[in-house]
């Protein structure tokens, strides 16, 4: 098993970039398709990633402005099954923006890449969207072709 970890540097205050996490309509504009989510402990979590692809978990932790941690695994799938791995989202502020650090532990290590890949392309549109951008809608085609970045400053 595997831990991955990516940071980004948003400009934005964390407490917007929280709110991306934990409120269902900001949620989609950065992941997924369609969602449902009851943000607190124990409440569920599924996120239609891209049409087709669906992750189910349930909250483990939601601290406002600085936590949000949830289990993550994949409907129908072997490998990362429903509960099976934990993404959590530390926020730091940093003058008027944000420390984001992204870790997704319990993955198997031939999962990584994967995943590391989806998180780059699904962190970039989060940046987008707390910053006031419009990252539009998910691209499958433009998700299958990005290379995983695990630290990026801006």
């Amino acid at each position: 098993m595997t831990d991955l970890v990516m940071r980004r540097r948003i400009e934005a205050p964390r407490e917007t970039v929280f709110s991306f996490l934990v409120q269902q309509e900001k949620l989609l504009r950065w992941i997924g398709v369609s969602a449902d989510i009851n943000p607190e402990v124990g409440g569920t979590v599924r996120i239609d990633v891209a049409g087709g692809d669906v992750m189910e978990g349930r909250y483990l932790e939601i601290t406002p402005p600085e936590r949000v941690s949830f289990t993550w695994g994949w409907t129908g799938n072997a490998h990362v099954p429903p509960g099976s791995s934990v993404a959590t989202f530390d926020l730091v502020a940093d003058g008027s923006a944000t420390l984001l650090t992204m870790t997704h532990s319990g993955l198997p290590d031939d999962q990584c890449e994967n995943h590391a890949a989806g998180w780059t392309y699904f962190l970039k549109r989060l940046r987008s969207a707390t910053t006031g951008g419009d990252p539009g809608p998910v691209s499958p085609a433009d998700l299958g072709a990005t290379t995983p970045i695990l630290e990026e400053d801006s």
